[in-house]
């Protein structure tokens, strides 16, 4: 059996990447090769939204380094088409999207949305504290 598949939701990688705590815990796993992490340019897009937010207070150069290191060590993958499964927030369709094509194991995230669903197919959807107690 190969290394576990995961994806991080953007506010995993926000908070990784710009504190410490949990999520960057396992973000350090896939750095270091233990997890395979999973994305798509459609997530990345929504990432970089993000980080534009004023309250992240981002520099541009943090940002770019964010993205450079995401994309260095991430199997990113094509979205081919779109899902319509969470209505009350488009934009996490993105993540299921990109889970089902990357087939990934773990989809981890702190949105309610998301959590609300639990599964999505095979894939398990958990919070930072559910994901390092597996």
């Amino acid at each position: 059996m190969g290394k576990t598949k995961v994806l991080l939701d953007s506010n995993i990688f926000i908070s990784a990447l710009g504190w410490k705590g949990k999520p960057s815990v396992i973000f350090e796993k896939c750095l270091s090769g233990e997890l395979e992490l999973v994305t798509s340019a459609n997530q990345l897009d929504e990432l970089m939204r993000v980080m534009d937010y004023p309250k992240f207070n981002f520099t541009e150069e943090q940002k770019q380094t964010m993205l450079g290191i995401i994309t260095a060590i991430a199997t990113v993958v094509e979205i081919p088409k779109k899902l319509n499964v969470i209505e009350e927030d488009p934009d996490d369709n993105v993540i299921l999207e990109t889970a089902i094509v990357g087939n990934v194991d773990y989809i981890v995230s702190g949105d309610p949305h998301l959590l609300r669903l639990e599964k999505f197919g095979r894939i398990k959807i958990v919070t930072v504290n559910e994901f390092l107690g597996i």
